[in-house]
């Protein structure tokens, strides 16, 4: 009985050839993935953001103009400025929904990798009570907007689950006032605790919380709160609300780029970033100290050895 075509038989039929056939973009894709690929920013650990030279112009004048700001998880920053367009731009730049005219936005993780990447920055972030932009409607009472806000972080809305939500966050008196007769601090704590609830916020924008009234100290403190959970929190006031909080400033002036520089007064809070980076450097200089220890060990034991070989010689040659 003869074997099968192919198995066990010579196969004495020609060879047939195959045009060599380019790499799919699939297999493309997952080559460069595999080959110099940069690492992404790790989102999961401590983190900073650092915008340079941001500079954004508007029709007639410069919007914004800041040399310099860095904001990490765990601290809470506050910048002051006149009222105006100022406060939007930063509000924007700052989280990757507008990209500046010139300067950079950078994110860096816990390794040192950095991304200027405005989808990264926008998944990181989030705008609270913006003008025109965030803020809600001011006839909507307080429950709706709860329940709004909750779908659109992708959980449960229900009657039952906001009802659950304002009851745990101490809001329950608040769901029937509407959002323009809420008093300002108590408008800032519902908002501020709204963006939480978005799955990768690690950075909150709280744009002037001081329009609304009350005592600066008091969404001061709502701020101060997020930051102590492991927040970036960066909040935009007047100048007037920054002296309240006893801040020293002098009156805006000069020309309209100076105008437009938003101006830090007051940060506080640690900076998990150098925290992390204190700590491993102590761990590595430890463990520098203790390697260095060990070889000066070694140096002694092989010197004490040495000089006890030169003792026994000259007693052995004397026998």
């Amino acid at each position: 009985m003869s074997a099968p075509d192919g198995v066990g038989a010579a196969d004495t039929r020609a060879p047939v050839r195959r045009r060599a056939q380019s790499p799919s973009h699939e297999d493309a894709r997952l080559h460069r993935g595999r080959v110099g690929r940069p690492r992404p920013v790790r989102l999961d650990g401590p983190l900073r953001l650092t915008l340079q030279g941001v500079h954004v112009r508007g029709r007639r004048a410069p919007m914004l103009h800041l040399p310099g700001l860095s904001l990490a998880t765990g601290e809470c920053v506050l910048v002051a400025g006149e009222p105006g367009q100022g406060h939007t731009a930063l509000a924007l730049v700052a989280t990757g929904r507008l990209a500046p005219f010139g300067g950079s936005v950078e994110l860096t993780d816990a390794d040192g990798t950095t991304t200027t990447d405005s989808e990264v920055l926008r998944r990181v972030s989030a705008v609270v009570d913006l003008p025109g932009i965030s803020e809600p409607d001011d006839n909507l009472p307080a429950v709706t907007v709860v329940a709004e806000e909750l779908a659109l972080a992708g959980v449960r809305s229900g009657r039952g689950h906001v009802h659950e939500w304002l009851d745990s966050h101490g809001l329950t008196r608040y769901r029937d006032v509407r959002m323009d007769d809420l008093a300002g601090p108590v408008r800032t704590a519902l908002l501020t605790s709204l963006a939480l609830e978005r799955q990768g916020v690690r950075f909150l924008v709280v744009s002037l919380p001081d329009r609304h009234g009350g005592d600066p100290a008091e969404w001061w403190a709502v701020a101060q709160a997020c930051a102590a959970r492991g927040y970036g929190v960066l909040v935009q006031c007047w100048r007037s609300s920054a002296r309240e909080l006893g801040a020293e400033l002098a009156p805006a002036g000069g020309d309209a780029s100076q105008r437009a520089t938003p101006v830090e007064t007051l940060r506080t809070g640690a900076d998990e970033l150098a925290a992390l980076t204190d700590s491993r450097q102590r761990t590595e200089t430890r463990e520098l100290d203790d390697t260095q220890e060990l070889d000066y060990t070694q140096e002694l034991d092989v010197a004490r050895d040495e000089r006890e070989e030169s003792e026994v010689e000259p007693h052995e040659a004397e026998q």
